[in-house]
């Protein structure tokens, strides 16, 4: 008999457990779903012909009737922002805000009755960090961002987390700051991100260029570039200044010179003064020649055509 009411408590153990699995397992299951501030979330369950949109807090938000009739206008807060779609047979939801954040239940009664949940949350896109250099010396670095629903806020080196900070209070700014090694600055990173969104800032230059003292080897050889490179460029625009100074003075002196080539390789002839024939009579007694015989100015070429003029009384007046 004592075995017999054993077996009996098992059955009645073993039938409570499968009802329990049952109605555990009848529940919907919560899927979570993200949205972004300012866009239009799709509500991944559809409503042909009837069915309801319900919010944890406002019960039923929209309803689909028979013959694609739908009501979206049952709550004010979601007026004119919530749609049916009765091709595509979804919900959406506009301009979302971070207020619209909950638990939404699609509801369909087109065959039977089936419910889809959601846990939908908002967030916001987050803005780039900034980072600022404390001290120049010691190259102290401070990255901060606006806080935000679940924002972390990370220094990284390479692909290694160095520093993270997080707040639940939506209403601070988060930051960290960070000693830099100089040798290895440009590996360093800020990353501000939440499940929607990533922004990346890294260290400023000036955070290694204000301290000549902490200069790496790296450095100084760059240097050294330059000043050999301002030094070629110096000497080679002497080479040229001079190089055209030397050609001007030369050019110079070569047309000071040519006039007296020019004088030099002219050639005078000697002037003779041949008497007349004893067959040819002085030409005397013209006024021409009387007038000009003594004048000293007289060009060789004016002399001789004076010599071949005629006498007065050689003239034929017959």
């Amino acid at each position: 008999m004592l075995f017999s009411q054993r077996k009996k408590l098992k059955v009645t153990l073993l039938h409570l457990f499968v009802l329990c699995s049952a109605q555990h397992s009848a529940q919907p299951e919560t899927r979570q779903v993200k949205g972004i501030v300012g866009t239009v979330f799709y509500f991944p369950e559809r409503v042909l012909n009837s069915g309801n949109l319900l919010n944890q807090h406002f019960g039923s938000i929209a309803q689909v009737h028979p013959v694609k009739k739908s009501n979206t206008n049952l709550e004010k807060r979601f007026q004119n922002r919530l749609h049916w779609n009765n091709v595509t047979g979804f919900f959406t939801l506009s301009d979302l805000q971070i207020d619209d954040s909950g638990v939404y239940t699609v509801e369909n009664t087109d065959e039977g009755k089936t419910t889809h949940t959601f846990q939908l949350t908002v967030y916001y896109v987050l803005s780039k960090p900034q980072v600022t250099v404390h001290d120049k010396i010691s190259c102290s670095a401070v990255c901060s961002v606006e806080n935000g629903r679940e924002v972390t806020l990370s220094w990284y080196k390479g692909g290694e987390i160095l520093n993270q900070t997080s707040s639940p209070d939506h209403n601070i700014t988060l930051s960290i700051p960070l000693k830099v090694d100089e040798q290895n600055r440009d590996s360093y990173r800020c990353e501000a991100a939440n499940p929607v969104s990533k922004e990346t800032a890294v260290v400023p230059h000036s955070c290694i260029e204000s301290d000549p003292s902490k200069m790496t080897d790296g450095d100084e050889r760059t240097q050294d570039c330059l000043i050999i490179a301002v030094i070629c460029v110096l000497v080679a625009s002497g080479l040229v200044g001079l190089t055209i100074y030397l050609k001007k003075r030369r050019n110079g002196h070569s047309r000071a010179d040519s006039p007296e080539r020019e004088q030099d390789d002219v050639q005078y002839a000697e002037i003779t003064h041949i008497k007349p024939a004893e067959n040819q009579e002085e030409r005397t007694g013209i006024p021409e020649l009387e007038s000009l015989k003594d004048n000293p100015n007289l060009t060789v070429y004016y002399t001789l055509q004076l010599h071949h003029m005629p006498a007065s009384k050689d003239v034929d007046t017959a």
